[in-house]
């Protein structure tokens, strides 16, 4: 079983470069369970992580219980031209190496579940962010929940309707993330080339999109704005939302996602941002970027991740921990 170290763990017992630690659960030899913290370095983990579960495999563990809060490559679950799916492949080397069941949290795209030939467990950490918007945002009643892009909006419609609130959309990025800028590859070519098409082939070309200017969908004029996404990693995008939404007359501006990379600047750039705070959950460390950026908050999810452990361990039903949870979710 695979989960978060906790750090008055580290000093007491023998943790390898990827944190790993092997200990026995009541003396059995047919349950084994693994500890794992997340490295600095996802490929070295993920190294481990296969070596350690083909290690248990072969030591005829009876079952071997992957909890992995953050998948990783998870963004990578589509085909960008003719590129690779690298979240499949993932999926496939920890079902041969052997993982039996998998438990993670808010997977990029819910159908990578259908990646995995074992069982996969998605928990949810929006009750926790609901919870931490009624509890430590002041007149919350007064906010409108807003997706940074139309592909973000059922995520927002969720939120919106379980608190009751109003919902906007920015529509027209100035430049999307799947561009073929960005991506750096044309195939096919851009530019037609006599000599690789036959002469008696016409192939049409796919017409090229073009944004529109940047408009917000929804009323946000004197309202605080609360941004949902379920991954901050490259804050640019927030950034410009943010921007736009001060125009807009938003007098407060709040980011909430359930994983917080926050690699590169991310934690200089919110402090010089018109952001007021990004609330991000603990499932991957970012104690250092807190210490850069004292606007980021962290929400603590253990306590969902240690009950699925409890109730898997004990051979209980998982469905309590999916009640009220929609398809759209």
């Amino acid at each position: 079983m695979f989960c978060v170290t906790p750090p008055e763990l580290e000093t007491k017992m023998n943790i390898t470069k990827g944190g790993l630690v092997l200990f026995s659960a009541n003396s059995n030899s047919s349950c084994m369970e693994l500890s794992k913290k997340i490295a600095e370095d996802v490929n070295t983990t993920i190294m481990e992580l296969l070596i350690m579960v083909y290690a248990c495999k072969t030591s005829c563990a009876k079952s071997i219980i992957g909890v992995i809060p953050y998948f990783p490559y998870s963004k990578q679950c589509k085909m960008r031209k003719r590129g690779s799916i690298v979240s499949k492949l993932l999926a496939s080397m920890m079902c041969k190496a052997g993982l039996t069941h998998l438990i993670t949290m808010d997977l990029h795209q819910k159908e990578i579940q259908g990646f995995f030939n074992i069982p996969v467990d998605n928990l949810r950490a929006s009750p926790f962010l609901l919870q931490y918007i009624q509890e430590e945002i002041p007149d919350y009643r007064n906010a409108v929940i807003v997706a940074k892009s139309p592909a973000s909006a059922k995520r927002a419609q969720s939120f919106a309707e379980r608190l009751r609130l109003g919902i906007a959309v920015i529509h027209g990025e100035a430049q999307d993330a799947e561009s073929d800028l960005v991506d750096g590859r044309h195939s096919p070519p851009m530019v037609r080339n006599a000599a690789a098409i036959h002469p008696s082939l016409e192939i049409p070309l796919l017409i090229p999109k073009e944004k529109p200017p940047i408009t917000v969908v929804g009323d946000v004029g004197g309202r605080i704005a609360i941004i949902v996404d379920d991954i901050i990693d490259d804050v640019d995008s927030f950034l410009a939302a943010a921007e736009t939404l001060k125009e807009r007359g938003a007098y407060k501006i709040f980011v909430m996602a359930t994983h917080g990379l926050l690699s590169s600047d991310a934690p200089r750039l919110i402090e010089e941002s018109a952001i007021d705070e990004v609330v991000v959950t603990n499932t991957i460390p970012h104690e250092i970027q807190k210490l850069q950026c004292p606007k980021i908050k962290t929400v603590d999810i253990s306590m969902i991740l240690s009950e699925a452990i409890r109730r898997i361990h004990n051979g209980e039903s998982m469905s309590y921990l999916f009640r009220n949870i929609g398809l759209d979710d």
